[in-house]
């Protein structure tokens, strides 16, 4: 079922597999870009069924962020006819997003205030909006349509209209945003029916027409399953499906894309309800993994059609692929939601091609024998990347299986799913004819007798305690506690420098274990990093839940034996006496470099944490980039 047809109004499309709308940050000027069309084009070529592309604004006075599609402005138009007939040169067809972000956009770039059903400050953006008025209002609704029309002629096979995560019409669904007491109150989904007749009137009947609920805002009072329903079923006469989603842009963010800690089945609930209410297709969305999860979801009726944006981003041929040989999306959301929402262009901690299809690889080489020392992530993608280009490589690593510090990683509670980020490129690497050796210390003198001529480090980094705890028992690193070289009891504090997964992984583990764990950064926030990829709320409601101590503003500057630990409350400048019975310390590593300075006579190439420790998009893009150049 997943990969027979199905039929959208004047459109039939080849399977169920979308690439739904998402943020790429990749128009300039406000418009598409040839980035854009090679990205989306990527897509098509790799299988989708249908492509609907992010949101285009459809009025000037949104403007939400820097790098957004100005679809009512005309000059999108020859950026629209390049991605279209990218995408449309495969065979599938591709359709546009329009919205209006409301409240939630920004006067940052436009200048101007924001406008909102009522006039309430957004939680997240927090600006006060200005209560749109009936004669703006009626400028919205033109403001679709225009939108629309250049959509149509720019090449769209047709548009759908976002009344989900950030939007005015949403905003006017719910009863947290709608306070107003005119009919558009009253009615609250007065202004969508009118968006979606103006919008049909502008594509005609054989452009497609779709529309994105939400259908459980996740908070009190908000939009509820009823509510979707109630409007679905209002909309469904004018339009040819309708898609779903959970959450919305500001306190339920973590919802929209889910991370790892959440089930891949957490939002079929949604789609489930709207198709039972009404004969339209249905689009489910979260977290789509693999063709078996879409499969069960299509046979289960949760939806007609799965909407599948990371696992696409990680793997542009997710459609077409063999299950085996999918490169599996891990939802980590370092490179694809926290790149842009630091106002990058998207990326993958998986894919280093995400978001730089456009940029073109370097032309092929003579092929030469290739050394890679280490199978990290870094180490993996430079041997699959340079095997791909047509050099004959040998792999080594010391420990008896492949995958480093992310394979240790994947060992923590509710991090299993990491291990696809070492896993799909191993497979690659083994396809592509690699010579894998595992339980292999490389010293310069094999590098000799092995006679590359090329070498790639990738030997990672190895964990340094910081300088106050010199000779002390019972403190390690958090990597000791995950390999399982320290077994910490009692009273534990995890002092934490890094701000990420390390410290709050370790303290859920040990925290499982019975211990009483405290974690102490000298942040403003425990897991500051956590944010950026949509996992500090539900870390901080686990912690709470297992017991754990979070306490911030304070930092480890001396210990002594016994584990008598001085802490430094830095906003005063006080210190006090700590005691525990363990440290277990989150801190910088250092690069295990050591092999650098000892090969001569073939070109060494370091990558990843042994040139620089850091996450692993870095070891992931710099093995790419050196296996293409080598």
């Amino acid at each position: 079922m997943l990969f027979t047809p199905l039929q959208l109004g004047p459109l039939t499309v080849r399977n169920r597999i979308v690439f739904t709308a998402h943020l790429t940050n990749a128009a300039v000027d406000g418009r598409a870009t040839e980035q854009h069309a090679a990205y989306y084009a990527a897509r098509a070529a790799g299988g989708a069924g249908m492509i609907i592309t992010e949101e285009h604004s459809v009025h000037p006075a949104d403007r939400p962020y820097e790098k957004l599609i100005r679809g009512h402005d005309p000059a999108a138009i020859p950026g629209y006819r390049r991605l279209t007939a990218a995408v449309h040169a495969h065979g599938v067809p591709v359709l546009a997003q329009l919205n209006h972000n409301g409240g939630q956009s920004s006067g940052m770039y436009s200048r101007l205030p924001v406008w909102a059903p009522s006039p309430l400050a957004d939680p997240l953006f927090r600006e006060v909006a200005k209560e749109i008025t009936v004669v703006e209002i009626a400028e919205i609704v033109d403001g679709y349509a225009r939108t629309a029309a250049h959509c149509v002629e720019g090449g769209f096979d047709g548009v759908e209209l976002q009344c989900s995560h950030a939007s005015l019409l949403r905003q006017f669904l719910s009863p947290l945003t709608n306070l107003r007491t005119d009919t558009y109150g009253t009615d609250r989904s007065r202004v969508v029916a009118e968006v979606v007749a103006a919008v049909r009137d502008a594509i005609g009947p054989d452009r497609v027409l779709g529309v994105r609920l939400c259908g459980d805002e996740g908070m009190a009072g908000g939009i509820t399953i009823d509510d979707a329903v109630e409007t679905a079923r209002r909309v469904e006469p004018h339009v040819d499906y309708l898609n779903t989603s959970i959450g919305v842009a500001t306190s339920t963010l973590h919802l929209i894309e889910a991370s790892m800690h959440v089930p891949r089945d957490y939002a079929h609930s949604i789609p489930a309800a709207l198709r039972k209410a009404v004969a339209r297709p249905v689009i489910g969305v979260g977290r789509f993994g693999d063709h078996e999860q879409a499969q069960r979801a299509l046979d289960d009726g949760v939806c007609d059609l799965v909407g599948v944006v990371r696992g696409q981003v990680a793997d542009p041929d997710f459609a077409r692929r063999a299950p085996a040989e999918i490169r599996t999306c891990s939802a980590c959301n370092q490179e694809c939601v926290g790149r842009v929402g630091l106002n990058r262009w998207l990326g993958c901690a998986q894919n280093p091609r995400a978001g730089r299809e456009s940029v073109p690889l370097p032309p092929l080489a003579v092929p030469r024998r290739v050394l890679v020392v280490g199978g990290g992530p870094a180490g993996l993608q430079a041997a699959a990347t340079a095997a791909s280009r047509g050099h004959r490589v040998t792999l080594c690593e010391r420990s008896q299986q492949t995958g480093g510090q992310v394979r240790l990683a994947a060992t923590a509670p509710g991090r299993a799913e990491l291990t696809a980020m070492v896993d799909a490129p191993l497979a690659e690497c083994l396809r592509l004819g690699v010579e894998v050796r595992t339980g292999v210390e490389v010293d310069a003198a094999l590098v000799e007798r092995l006679a590359p001529d090329a070498v790639v480090l990738a030997t990672g980094a190895v964990p340094e305690l910081p300088g106050w705890a010199a000779g002390l028992d019972h403190v390690v690193d958090v990597r000791h506690v995950l390999a399982g070289d320290a077994a910490p009891s009692g009273r534990v504090l995890i002092p934490d420098e890094l701000g990420f997964h390390q410290a709050a992984s370790v303290a859920e583990l040990l925290a499982a274990r019975g211990c009483s764990v405290e974690i102490m950064t000298p942040g403003m926030v425990v897991g500051q990093d956590l944010g950026i990829t949509l996992d500090m709320e539900n870390f901080h409601r686990r912690a709470a839940a297992a017991g754990i101590a979070l306490t911030t503003d304070r930092m480890v500057v001396g210990a002594r034996a016994g584990v008598l630990v001085d802490v430094l409350h830095h906003t005063v400048g006080a210190t006090e006496e700590r005691r525990y019975d363990w440290v277990v310390c989150a801190s910088p590593p250092r690069p295990d470099d050591a092999l650098w300075h000892a090969v001569r006579g073939v070109p060494v190439h370091r990558i990843g944490d042994c040139l620089a420790p850091r996450r692993v998009h870095a070891a992931t893009v710099e093995g790419a980039r050196v296996g293409a150049q080598l």
